[in-house]
This record gives C-alpha cells, structure tokens and sequence, in this order.
C-alpha cells in the first residue's frame, strides 16, 4: 500500500493529480531533517547548534564579492526602473561585468562558486535598489538552467550551458500553463519524440515566464507521450512529464505577451508558445518522466531566494520605520514614543531579525548538505513571505499619508522618496512566487504526517476493504504504542535544560514542549479523521504554521547565541532581539493551538459552498463589474 492513501479521492481527476505529485516526491532520506524532527516531537536542537560556520575562504571570496557589488548598486537608479518598467542595459552590462549571472555556478564552470548563504546575502542588497533585479537573478540562478543543469545535468551539458549562464546569458525556468498552476498531472505542453529518437517536437503554451522574454537559454516542462522509444523495438516507453534545455531562439518559439502586475515593475515575464519547436534528445535533462521531481530538487533551494530578499525588505524597512519615528512629531513627542506606534517598531526590529536568522539558518544547512533541509527551506519560503508582508504593511501604517503616496509623488512637493506603498506591492507576491502559501502548506503538512501514514497503512484509505483495514490498525496500534509514550515527557520539562542559551533558554524549552504538544495534535486529527484527513486543508495548515513558529524561534536563539559568543556588545542586542522575537512568537503560537480546537472551519465551509452553489448572488448586487465581457477567465491554451 502507498503512503500516499490519505491523498486517494473519489474522482480520477484528483487521484491522477496526487499520484503524479506523490511519484515525483523524494521518498528516502538518509539524512536527519531538525524541521520534520518539530513535528514529530523530536525537538533536537544539536541539529542546528553549534550554528553552521561557513568555510573560510568561501566566506572570504563571498566578502570580496558583496563589496563589489555594493559598489555596482550604489550606481543602480531603482526610481528609474519603477518609472520605466524596465532593467536598463547599461546595469545589465554592470552586473554581467562583475558575475551576478553566475554567483551560483562553481567556479570551474566560470561562474563565482558562492555559498547559498552569500548568493542569498547578494539577492538581499540588490533587491533593496529595487526587487525586480532581485526576480531577474533569482529566477535565472535559482530556479533557471545553471541549477537543474548542475544538479541533473550531464559532463556534457555542463559543459555547454553553466559557462554561457555564468558569462550572463539569462535563462528561465517554463512550469506552468493558463490551465495548469499546482497540478502537474494536467500539463498540456508536450514533448513528441521524432521516428528515429533523435529528436522531440515541443508543443504548448508556458505562462509566468520569469525572464522568458528576455532569456536565451530555457528549461521547458512538457509531458512526452508513451512511445516506442529510439524505433529498434527495445520496448515501450512509459514517457511522463519531462524537462528539456531549450534554445530560446529556436524557430517555432513565440513570446506572445509581456505581462503585467500589481509590483516588481521591471520584471521580464510573459507568455511563450512552442509550436513544433525542434529540441535534440541531447537536450533532455535526466530520464523521461524525471521532469517534476527534477522541478521540485530544484525548488528545495530555489526557495531560498525568496527568505533572503524578504529579509533584505525587512532590515530596509526597520530603517524607514526607525527614522520616521524619531523625526515625526505628534502631540509635543516623537510618534515612536507613543505605544501604538512604539509597539509596531518593536515589531518589525524583531521580525526583521527573525527573517534574516531564518534566511541564514536555512541556507547554512544546504551549504553544510548534512542534514536534509527540504522542510526547512518551505517552511522558510512560507513564513518569510506571510510575516515579510505584515511587515512592509506595518511600515505603511507607521508613515500614515505618506506611506500610501507614491516615491515620485513625494518627491515632486520636496520631500524624501520612500517607496513604502511600492514595498507592499512588491511583497505581496512572494506569497504566490514558486508555491503558494496555501500550496506550501500542504506540502509541508504532507511531510510531517508521513510517519503517521505510513503507520496507518490501509487505515488512511478510502477505499481499502474492511479486512485490510482491520490488519493495519494491528500494525498502526504497535506503532503508536511505542511513539506516544514520548511524547509525555522531555527536556522542555527541565528548568535548567539549555542553559548554555542562557535567558534564551527558557523559549527552547517552550519550543521542546510546544514540539511534543503539536505531535500529539496531529496525531489525534489522523486518529479522528484518518482517509478524510486531506479535506482538513485549514486544519493541516494550522498545524504547519505552528512548526514554522517553532522554527523561526529556534533559528532566532541559535543564532543570536552564536552572536553573543562571537561578541559580546552586538551580541547582547541580538539577545535582546531574539527574546522580544520569541515573546511575540509564542503569543502567535497559543493563538493558533487554540484555534486547533476552537475555528470557524465549519460554518465556514457551509457558507462557501452556498456562495459557489450561487445561493448568495443577491449579495452581489447595487455594484458594477468592470471584468465582465472582458473575455474568459482563463485564456485557451491549445497551440
């Protein structure tokens, strides 16, 4: 029986879904993850303490390089490229000049060979000039042909693509279509391979297309028909989702439309149509049928960039709030001195320094490639993101007028541009940006109940027989005799464990318990609602948030403990930091327990599906919808 059971729905279409995403998903790990260890009530801070030390002389050339490119920003006109829409050539030219293409790629390849840890320092000081430059390095290193080509990739394709991407040749990376957003198992691109094998004809449309109008290199996913392989009658092939490096010139190849949003003005992203696009088999990158698990390696670090340029945002607007409020005068006292003002500071200081140790942590483990950090770096795209927003919201609120005035608009009556109001526009997509919150938080529950499911075996399925169930609650009950006596009791218990944390120590204790109470919870939804468990989508996704809190908090405490031991005058402010951090963590946390047992899922459920059934059309009467006639909701995908 798959552990993928709980996922088994009553209709084909969904069923296909789940088992295409389930195949793709990496099922051994060697490795310890600390993230899964939260949720399992295996809180084990060794994991991640000592704090990860980067090697020296990696560290040294990633110094050298920030420099450079703090000069090269310092250049960079981010008015112009909000005014313009558009990434001038002449910072193109720069940042090709000193690298930035290739700050991923090894060194024997051209490229810089930088950690994960100052790639992702690097995104967070270039997208404080504007995010747009941010969206344009991320998506060509990240997630674009250097990073599937050097994880997949073959000598020969290495060879090929990492130094043309490393000298600034910007790639993308082509997944979704009109039709098709979070479910691979609807692709419409295809990929058919010609009668000698030689060769396949790629056919579709990509939507989202970072950097795709302006890219030279893409990696394009399509789904390859079954097929009788090379024509020497060795067998069938199963075919299945597949990616390919496509030359962005090759004829057959259109770019329809450069698309517009509500921020990252200056991004490159359109819509691509391939039809009969010729792409060589020596292009494939793995095996047939390899593409989405290829798509998904790729997204476990590609994540990270999305941490590191909302903590960039996050420490610029800890600055803007921390001028403002000292200048603004009201009622005969700086604003940052009446409470309700003081009170939104405090928390966007903490938060910034939260968003920059969960940066760091997670990307210090990739680096390190001891542990496996998948869980980490989704939940450091999930929460970054969520509390990233709150903050540039926050920001506006502290400006008051000014914060909704635009920077040009500011400056035209003579006063400082800050962009505040283009800040929330551009944060607001980092909730969406390469899996939604909703979509990571599924994702993320999916790993942290994959003990459960594989304990519950044919429990977990709709649609086993009685007798097959009967047999698996034996196997489940042994399981859960041995798993849930450890739950009872650990160091949280203690009051003197982590004392090396000092006054820190006391939030790792709440995180030990909070650990073992949150195993217990998800244990007890899998008890009550077994095989329907994966309908509960607010319910799972109150439970991975709780997991992300508990690990922003041990990400805060290690590393400020770290800070202290470094140095002891900066350190005793990151102490500080971290424990206001962890105070106002633990408020969301009890918040979020309690609505474990206490929600409105219920009578919200009911009226969503009155509003769907069209029940509640009355409602939307007395308005004008400006959308309607505008054509269909989805645009026709067939080539």
């Amino acid at each position: 029986m798959s552990v993928d059971a709980v996922h088994q729905s009553s209709t084909p279409g969904e069923r296909k879904a789940r088992e295409v995403a389930e195949e793709a998903r990496e099922k051994e790990w060697a490795r310890p993850s600390f993230a899964k260890g939260i949720y399992l009530g295996a809180f084990d801070v060794t994991l991640i303490h000592p704090y990860p030390v980067p090697d020296p002389e990696v560290a040294k050339r990633g110094t050298q390089f920030l420099e450079t490119l703090r000069e090269v920003c310092e250049t960079i006109d981010g008015a112009r490229i909000e005014r313009e829409d558009h990434i001038p050539d002449d910072t193109m030219a720069a940042l090709r000049r000193i690298g930035a293409f290739g700050m991923k790629i090894p060194r024997e390849f051209g490229g810089l060979g930088l950690s994960l840890v100052d790639y992702g320092r690097a995104l967070m000081l270039i997208s404080t000039v504007h995010p747009s430059l941010g969206a344009l390095l991320s998506a060509h290193q990240s997630i674009g042909v250097p990073e599937p080509v050097k994880m997949f990739g073959t000598p020969e394709q290495m060879q090929e693509y990492l130094p043309r991407c490393a000298a600034g040749a910007v790639s993308a990376f082509l997944l979704t279509e009109p039709d098709v957003g979070s479910d691979p198992a609807r692709m419409n691109s295809t990929a058919t391979p010609t009668e000698d094998g030689s060769a396949y004809l790629l056919d579709g449309v990509k939507l989202w297309t970072t950097n795709g109008p302006i890219a030279e290199l893409l990696v394009v996913m399509a789904a390859v028909p079954p097929h009788d392989g090379d024509g020497s009658g060795r067998g069938r092939r199963r075919g299945g989702i597949s990616a390919f490096v496509v030359e962005a010139d090759s004829p057959g190849i259109t770019v329809e439309h450069r698309n517009k949003f509500m921020g990252l003005r200056g991004m490159e992203n359109g819509v691509t149509r391939f039809r009969q696009v010729r792409v060589p088999a020596a292009n494939r990158l793995g095996r047939e049928g390899q593409g989405l698990k290829i798509a998904l390696t790729t997204l476990n670090t590609g994540r990270l960039s999305i941490p590191a340029i909302v903590a960039g945002a996050g420490k610029w607007s800890l600055g803007i709030a921390r001028q403002w409020s000292t200048e603004r005068v009201q009622w005969g006292r700086p604003i940052g001195e009446h409470e309700a003002v003081g009170s939104k500071v405090a928390f966007i200081a903490a938060t910034a320094f939260a968003l920059e140790s969960v940066f760091e942590l997670s990307a210090a483990l990739a680096d390190a490639g001891q542990k496996d950090f998948r869980i980490e770096a989704a939940l450091a795209k999930l929460w970054s993101s969520e509390m990233g927003y709150r903050v540039a919201d926050e920001l506006v609120q502290i400006r008051g007028g000014r914060g909704f005035e635009t920077a040009d608009s500011l400056a035209a009556r003579g006063e400082r541009a800050v962009p505040a109001e283009q800040l929330l526009r551009d944060m607001r997509i980092n909730r969406i940006f390469e899996g939604s919150s909703e979509i990571m938080r599924l994702l993320i529950a999916r790993e942290a109940v994959d003990v459960h499911l594989h304990a519950a075996g044919e429990l977990a399925s709709r649609e086993a027989p009685i007798l097959a169930k009967a047999h698996s609650a034996v196997g489940a009950s042994r399981f859960y005799a041995r798993w849930l006596p450890t739950l009872v009791a650990g160091q949280g218990m203690r009051p003197g464990a982590y004392g090396e944390f000092g006054q820190l120590a006391r939030h790792l204790r709440f995180v030990e318990r909070s650990s073992r109470t949150l195993a217990r919870r998800t244990f007890y939804a899998m008890a009550r609602w077994q095989a329907r468990l994966d309908r509960k989508e607010v319910l799972l996704g109150r439970i991975v948030d709780v997991g992300a809190e508990l690990f922003a908090m041990s990400a805060v405490c290690t590393r400020a403990d770290a800070m202290r031991r470094q140095d002891p005058a900066p350190g005793a402010d990151a102490v500080r930091l971290a424990d206001a951090f962890c105070e106002q963590s633990r408020e969301r946390v009890a918040e979020t327990f309690r609505r474990l047992n206490a929600s409105t899922d219920r009578t919200d459920t009911r009226l969503a599906r009155a509003v769907l059934d069209g029940r509640l059309r009355w409602l939307e009467d007395g308005v004008i919808d400006q959308s309607e006639g505008t054509g269909p909701w989805i645009a026709p995908s067939a080539p």
